[in-house]
């Protein structure tokens, strides 16, 4: 199953750079594990989200390919 990282941080897919940025903002300080109701599993979607969200480059292959886009090809190091 694949993941849609925009439904993650609760924004539209033409959201700007900085709405993706605010967005996670306030889904971290929500979900932080050290708060109480906080959740680290849902944190760490919501930082793995803002990755590559939050990088316009990978944000156009994950917008071409899908969750998936880093076995397109392309990113190898």
């Amino acid at each position: 199953m694949s993941k849609d990282y925009y439904k993650v941080l609760g924004v539209d897919k033409n959201a700007s750079a900085e709405d993706i940025k605010k967005a996670y903002r306030k889904m971290a300080h929500q979900h932080h594990p050290d708060k109480p109701g906080g959740s680290e599993e849902k944190f760490k979607e919501i930082n793995e989200a803002f990755q590559v969200l939050g990088n316009q480059e990978k944000r156009q292959k994950f917008d071409q390919y899908g969750a998936d886009f880093e076995q397109q090809g392309g990113f190898g190091g």
